[in-house]
């Protein structure tokens, strides 16, 4: 049976932009509604088409997205608060609310002929993508051809469009840069190749180009997206101004919000099956009697709190503006440090649950797996934002990463 999506208000005439306590409310009011929904988009490996639609109505693929393109064009404090809140009730659907937000904002980085194609008709156009340098563009008349295949693309079922990277070579066949490419989906080969044990329904596909001709203002130099470099080098001199602090920056702290909310979840989880049933072999009435179990629960509580003041703290120094590369870098560890906290909070509240939580019509379980998946997410390895954050502290100038 499909899945009812709850009943919206009808919007006003000529609406304005949404405040951010106003979206975090919207995505509040679906968490019921998408508990209900996380068991089949597991079931299914995708969100229920149901939730996407929901999202798209509410607002949430728009939250970055400039208000000239029908976006709500929030900080990203408030795209941290809704996907909190989502991933409270579910990761994948919060995952999803996410990587489609950012990817939209990427998309607002291309020159302006190449925003009005993906968001001038279709202002709910929903973008995927994958930007490590996977693919092959060769020089022809007006732009390139393109042919690579691109992995772990979220969404990829329900997008229109798609990022992705590649090298792009001249015709002479020497001269090469890296790019990012915006292709419709509808151009791609996509296949079902997303089968993992958590974040089932993100629906991570493999997307594929064969000789897609891709126009030159659908072009990007990854290393300018990346906030490595100007706009005149690595690649044509005519872009646009790219994200504030580079696409690093701001993914990393933005991946930080489903797992909050998973943490969030989880912490409730526990605490009320806490009042419910003796701990194991032991003479306390129920498991909340037991001092081990309040030590627990606190210590998984202020792990969860430091993860928060990490994560919030980051996104707060991106929306007040440009900061310098040791702020950056800090952004950065600051992310995978809040991922680690998250784990190790998720952990020590499975220890006191118990090996009931491994029982597959407890919800805790699915928490674990979604939260062990999404903290390894390439932006949150927490060594490699150690090393970026450490190399700035002591002026070593030696790139680790394309985009960071």
């Amino acid at each position: 049976m499909a899945a009812r999506r709850p009943q919206a208000d009808p919007e006003p005439p000529t609406p304005g932009p949404a405040t951010g306590e106003d979206l975090v409310e919207r995505a509040r009011a679906l968490q019921p509604w998408l508990r209900a929904q996380a068991e089949r988009g597991e079931a299914e490996r995708a969100v229920p088409p149901a939730v996407v639609d929901a999202l798209a109505d509410a607002g949430v693929f728009r939250l970055l997205t400039p208000r000239r393109l029908g976006g709500q064009e929030t900080g990203l404090r408030t795209l941290m608060e809704v996907s909190e809140v989502l991933g409270e009730a579910d990761g994948s659907t919060a995952w999803t609310a996410v990587s489609v937000a950012v990817t939209n904002r990427l998309a607002c980085c291309f020159p302006d002929r190449a925003q009005d194609e993906v968001f001038g008709a279709d202002p709910h156009a929903r973008v995927t993508g994958a930007t490590a340098p996977t693919g092959i563009g060769r020089r022809v008349p007006g732009g390139w051809t393109v042919t690579g295949r691109w992995s772990h693309n979220s969404a990829a079922p329900y997008a229109t469009w798609a990022v992705l990277g590649a090298l792009l070579w001249d015709g002479d066949g020497t001269a090469t840069f890296r790019a990012l490419v915006l292709v419709p989906a509808a151009e791609l080969v996509r296949e079902d190749t997303w089968h993992a044990v958590g974040m089932k329904g993100t629906a991570r596909h493999t997307l594929i180009a064969r000789d897609v001709m891709v126009p030159d203002h659908r072009v990007l130099s990854l290393p300018v997206a990346a906030g490595a470099a100007g706009p005149s080098s690595g690649g044509p001199d005519d872009l646009p101004p790219t994200l504030p602090l580079g696409l690093a920056p701001m993914l990393s702290p933005c991946l930080v919000g489903p797992l909050l909310g998973l943490g969030n979840a989880a912490l409730a989880t526990v605490r009320e099956a806490a009042t419910h049933g003796p701990p194991p072999f032991a003479v306390h009435g129920v498991r909340a009697d037991a001092v081990g179990v309040q030590i627990q629960l606190a210590e998984a509580a202020l792990q969860l709190r430091t993860a928060r003041l990490h994560a919030y703290d980051a996104v707060d120094r991106i929306d007040r503006g440009f900061v310098d590369h040791t702020e950056r870098a800090r952004v950065r560890a600051q992310a995978g440090h809040a991922a680690q906290h998250v784990l190790t909070a998720v952990d020590t509240l499975l220890n006191v649950h118990g090996a009931d939580a491994f029982a597959d019509t407890d919800p805790l379980q699915r928490m674990w797996r979604d939260a062990g998946i999404a903290a390894r997410h390439a932006g949150l390895v927490p060594t490699v934002g150690y090393e970026v954050y450490g190399k700035a502290l002591l002026g070593i100038e030696e790139p680790v990463g394309l985009v960071i």
